[in-house]
């Protein structure tokens, strides 16, 4: 399936980034905890916003470390999956998070694609992502190291 063009499709309807966003949580079904809303997509940058609300906060009132990996996550695996051609193939392995400031406010999160992927290769590629709140501040920084590697051959039905 073509995320990228069923995206281009959806979002030119009232409620189409929205709809999008939560058949994506269908198809992971953890990120239906958050409830992000994707605003922009393509192959080098990712932009989705997670609204403050009382499911997604602390014991302090912020936005909940957590909600803010789930929304990290969420971009910067969309950015990979648009970004990986068809013959290749990626999954998380690891991410490092900083927590900057308190998240006070709805949050928007942006992930942006490092250089150009040999993707005829395995390598793990470094997938950066920014969290500001409503006032422009960034309050948390992540590095998702995404696995990317070729789609192993199919063997032939005999």
């Amino acid at each position: 399936m073509d995320l990228l063009a069923l995206f281009n499709r959806m979002s030119k309807v009232p409620g189409g980034k929205a709809a999008f966003s939560k058949m994506v949580a269908l198809k992971a079904p953890y990120f239906r905890t958050v409830s992000p809303v994707l605003e922009e997509l393509s192959a080098q940058r990712v932009r989705a916003r997670l609204r403050k609300r009382w499911s997604v906060t602390n014991h302090i009132g912020t936005v909940h470390a957590i909600a803010m990996c789930n929304l990290a996550e969420f971009t910067g695996g969309l950015l990979t999956e648009v970004a990986c051609p068809p013959s290749a193939r990626w999954i998380p392995k690891g991410m490092q998070v900083e927590y900057l400031a308190k998240a006070n406010s709805d949050l928007v999160g942006t992930a942006q694609f490092p250089a150009a992927v040999d993707w005829s290769q395995a390598q793990t590629v470094a997938v950066p992502v920014e969290v500001c709140d409503r006032d422009g501040t960034l309050v948390f920084r992540a590095s998702i190291d995404m696995y990317c590697s070729p789609k192993p051959a199919r063997a032939k039905a005999a």
